[in-house]
């Protein structure tokens, strides 16, 4: 089977919610967001957990990177979306479809790289 390794930049808050599922599912989104956005590319990913997550209150002052690994027949069915420069490249999954999305994880997701602001409170764990 081919697969596709994604990233998600994510804070604190949602870090939290995946180590809760034991690493295996991304937690449902809030009804402003209408979508769920994996990122194709690890540089992508970091430029958002470094440069926007540990500023943003909301995220709790830390961003980190987040691996993951899904069949690539599966994600055919999203369409590439560029968001900027040419390496900004996302894939849109409607917040309905989180649930089947998560299902077709294979293994864990995975810390990668973890980024934390001035205002970051608690301990450094990733």
């Amino acid at each position: 089977m081919e697969t596709t390794t994604l990233y998600r930049p994510v804070g604190i808050y949602e870090l939290k919610l995946i180590q809760e599922s034991g690493y295996t599912a991304f937690p449902p989104r809030h009804p402003e967001q209408p979508i769920f956005y994996p990122v194709l590319n690890p540089s992508y990913a970091e430029e958002i957990a470094s440069k926007w997550n540990p500023t943003d209150e909301n995220s709790g002052y830390m961003g980190a990177v987040t691996r993951f690994i899904v069949p690539t027949a599966y994600l055919a069915q999203y369409e590439e979306q560029v968001v900027g420069n040419a390496f900004h490249r996302e894939l849109w999954i409607p917040s309905g479809e989180l649930e089947a999305f998560n299902k077709q994880i294979i293994g864990k997701i995975e810390v990668i790289a973890a980024f934390y602001g001035d205002k970051f409170e608690g301990e450094r764990e990733w």
